[in-house]
């Protein structure tokens, strides 16, 4: 019994071993894959952002605005700073990064906005989901994309062309 057993626990002192290994080797994104994620996140924020300005602006549909309310609040609440880590200041994922160097040296003042950005978008969620008006809704989308905008003044480039 005893040389099963040593079997046993090697191959599970093996099999720990590999995992590490592999759990070591996600843990360091490459550069590239950082941005490609953070451009795809925010392009469904401007995509769900778009969707809400049109309901709005046409004639208001409160479940269209929950769900694209949602989608951006979940973005927003995801930890999505952690994207913009060292070694991402430049490079290329879909396109080239628009974020300025200055986002990379004033990390406190992103992780504010960033703050910022959340708790806006699930006020904004609460206010669609307690069924306020139009003008209501219209009111807190305003103070969301005025967080956005104070992100882009400060840590975004201008736009490609």
């Amino acid at each position: 019994m005893k040389p099963i057993r040593t079997t046993l626990r090697l191959a599970a002192l093996a099999a720990a071993v590999a995992a590490a290994g592999m759990a070591a080797a996600q843990q360091a994104p490459k550069p590239e894959s950082l941005i490609k994620w953070r451009q795809s996140a925010f392009q469904v924020v401007a995509w769900n952002s778009g969707r809400i300005k049109s309901s709005l602006d046409t004639g208001y549909n409160k479940d269209q605005v929950l769900r694209s309310a949602n989608a951006i609040a979940a973005i927003a609440n995801s930890g999505l700073g952690s994207l913009f880590a060292p070694g991402s200041e430049t490079g290329k994922g879909w396109h080239d990064t628009s974020a300025k160097p200055e986002l990379f040296a004033n990390s406190a003042k992103f992780a504010e906005l960033g703050g910022e950005f959340g708790k806006e978008s699930s006020e904004l969620v609460r206010v669609v989901s307690s069924g306020a008006d139009a003008a209501a809704v219209k009111d807190q989308f305003g103070k969301l994309q005025r967080t956005c905008k104070s992100c882009h003044d400060e840590f975004r480039n201008a736009k490609r062309p």
